[in-house]
């Protein structure tokens, strides 16, 4: 169909078909996002019936991911990021680090050469933006210090990613890869590259907390004194979504930390939990195509083919990654509530992974199969997250009132 029509059409049937399985798996008491990933799974082009377009699904799942680190960001200074890095930076790295040789080792015994093992080691190791939110709000604890620490944990990851992903490309030769399509081998030293990669983030950075909050803030003062909710409203989403999409541009930023640093810098302002509020429903809009976009491309056919391989996906993602950060969070001395709500929070993996994996793929340093198990682990640690949370951490409680409060606009 043309593609306007596909547009508006992934849209509608995306949403309605996740608000019924939604619905279904709350009758069910599961959570909603089990019902979005089933939602996903039957508009994906691996089950029969209509198939949802699936270069697009992404795409709006991205913006969800824009809008839902912005609020996030609204409601966390630059102190409350500098408490948290004694123990993000370090756990983080360790974390990371354990669990991508974890993942690299079962790769290994599988056949797979040292740079393949070593980037899907690297897929396995990092958690999703979406899902880690979703179950830190649910669970009320997203604006306590626990929470923070997980968010800064995540913070961290995100950061790591994007040098990985600059860097790829320089080390195509040494990993015996293929570079994406479209793009050059760098042709420029490995460490060249990387202080690049580092330099484009410290502008950025720069940018945001010198001239971003002093001009953020002054913007939303100055839309809020025309009275009109439809301006702020859009304002808040210009800022979102625009500082989002310029840092990816400009500066090779992923969208979720742009977005999550423009709304740090608004975050002392007076206007900062207005913004997040109007925001709200649209976070939750996206945030369910999200999870219907990663069902779209789930593969039902590698539960019966490769049954042993997801088997061992899924308990690196879910149990080792989980212990490595239990035993570092206590490691560093902090107490247990804080180690397994990190360890629960980070028992799965999401957005980061499959652009890792979709990399490698077009690189030829992963083989298919590659993307068939990142994707399966992830639609089923997604799924079985919020029992994990419940077993790990207790059940929800109750009275996280939303973190955006009342505000007369």
């Amino acid at each position: 169909m043309p593609h306007e029509e596909s547009l508006i059409a992934t849209i509608a049937e995306g949403l309605a078909l996740a608000f019924v399985c939604g619905l279904l798996a709350t009758r069910l008491r599961l959570p909603p996002l089990v019902g979005y990933l089933m939602a996903g799974i039957l508009l994906g082009p691996h089950t029969p019936g209509w198939v949802a377009d699936v270069r697009l699904a992404p795409q709006l799942a991205d913006i969800g991911v824009m809008l839902l680190m912005f609020g996030v960001g609204t409601h966390f200074s630059l102190d409350d990021l500098l408490a948290v890095w004694r123990i993000a930076v370090p756990g983080a790295l360790v974390q990371i680090a354990l669990a991508t040789a974890l993942g690299a080792l079962v790769a290994h015994f599988w056949g797979w050469s040292l740079g393949t093992a070593l980037l899907f080691g690297l897929a396995l190791s990092v958690a999703s933006t979406v899902v880690l939110l979703r179950a830190l709000e649910e669970w009320g604890v997203l604006q306590s210090e626990n929470g923070r620490i997980a968010v800064g944990w995540l913070v961290v990851e995100d950061l790591v990613i994007i040098l990985v992903l600059v860097l790829l490309p320089a080390l195509t030769g040494a990993l015996g890869a293929e570079p994406p399509a479209g793009m050059a081998s760098a042709s420029s030293p490995p460490w060249q590259t990387l202080a690049l990669a580092l330099d484009k983030v410290a502008l950025f950075v720069a940018l945001m907390l010198l001239v971003g909050a002093r001009v953020f803030p002054w913007l939303l003062s100055h839309v809020a004194s025309t009275n009109s909710r439809e301006l702020f409203t859009l304002a808040a989403i210009a800022l979102a979504l625009g500082i989002a999409y310029g840092s990816a541009k400009l500066f090779d930023v992923s969208v979720a930390l742009g977005a999550f640093f423009a709304g740090m810098v608004i975050s002392g302002s007076d206007h900062s939990h207005r913004a997040a509020r109007y925001l709200q429903p649209l976070q939750d809009v996206f945030a369910a195509l999200f999870f219907v976009a990663v069902g779209m491309l789930f593969e039902p056919l590698v539960l019966v083919q490769h049954p042993l391989q997801v088997l061992l996906v899924l308990a690196i993602i879910i149990v080792g990654k989980s212990l490595a950060a239990l035993l570092i969070v206590r490691l560093l001395r902090r107490p247990l509530s804080t180690a397994l709500t990190v360890a629960a929070g980070l028992a799965q993996i999401g957005e980061l992974s499959f652009i890792l994996v979709v990399m490698g793929v077009s690189m030829k340093l992963l083989p298919p199969d590659a993307q068939s198990y990142i994707v399966t682990g992830a639609l089923l640690s997604i799924a079985i997250n919020p029992l994990v949370f419940r077993l790990v951490v207790g059940p929800p409680i109750a009275a996280e009132p939303s973190p955006r409060p009342a505000v007369h606009g």
